[in-house]
């Protein structure tokens, strides 16, 4: 759950620029929720683990081969946690800068953003796009693989 500063806590401004750059630089870390929520954003200390497991997936595949079977699994966590990070960092990048305002920096001075989160929302979609397309891809061709696997073992 997201907490929000009461008042006797001081809160500094919260850029949507550099939430929408860290969403795309270290999202799948959930580093974009440590810069908005604090520490006690229980979100984001969902985001690592799934992380550091697909990269574990990642680092399997590459050490053992492509018939590692918890590879398999594990890789499409890395994919899964990269799209939803580029698709933070899209939301992030087009909430209007008066809601953007109201909802990180209440009570602070607006202030305007520029092309900042524009360039990021297209960097986001981008990578976003590519990491979910990539993702479905390996899922499918390793459940048809293993798919094909059964039916040999079945035929024998």
């Amino acid at each position: 759950m997201s907490t929000v500063a009461g008042p006797s806590q001081e809160r500094s401004y919260r850029s949507k620029t550099v939430a929408t750059w860290l969403s795309f630089a270290l999202g799948s870390f959930g580093l974009h929720r440590f810069y908005l929520y604090g520490l006690q954003d229980r979100w984001a200390w969902a985001h690592p683990l799934p992380t550091l497991l697909g990269l574990y997936g990642v680092h399997r595949m590459d050490t053992l081969g492509q018939d590692d079977h918890l590879a398999w699994l594990l890789i499409p966590l890395l994919g899964l946690m990269l799209a939803q990070s580029m698709l933070a960092g899209i939301l992030h990048g087009l909430t209007p800068d008066e809601r953007w305002n109201e909802r990180h920096n209440p009570g602070l001075p607006p202030q305007r953003t520029g092309w900042g989160p524009v360039l990021g929302v297209v960097a986001c979609l981008m990578v976003g796009g590519a990491c979910l397309m990539a993702t479905l891809a390996f899922s499918a061709q390793r459940y048809f693989e293993s798919q094909v696997e059964a039916a040999q073992e079945l035929s024998q």
